[in-house]
């Protein structure tokens, strides 16, 4: 890693999103710190939706490229769509 590479500050998600999307984290590891969290098992709900066969292949090959599970990219595409039809009709 060379050592003017630097972690950026961002100032929104956005900013986040574009950096990371473009950079490897394996280039700024030492700079990171590790985190400890717990997920209630009561925040989330399994349910069972029919999705066309087509449709799930394009959404795994997308979530094995960016390194995610298929339900973690499903859960992020559905935030992200839902918050623009939100925005949109207020």
């Amino acid at each position: 890693m060379k050592r003017d590479k630097k972690i950026p500050i961002f100032k929104n998600y956005k900013g986040m999103v574009d950096f990371w999307e473009t950079h490897s984290l394996a280039d700024y590891w030492e700079q990171t710190e590790p985190a400890e969290f717990e997920i209630s098992e009561k925040a989330r709900h399994r349910y069972l939706v029919s999705i066309d066969k087509v449709l799930l292949e394009q959404v795994q090959k997308i979530a094995r490229v960016r390194g995610l599970s298929t339900e973690s990219l499903i859960n992020l595409l559905l935030e992200q769509r839902l918050g623009e039809i939100s925005i949109s009709k207020s």
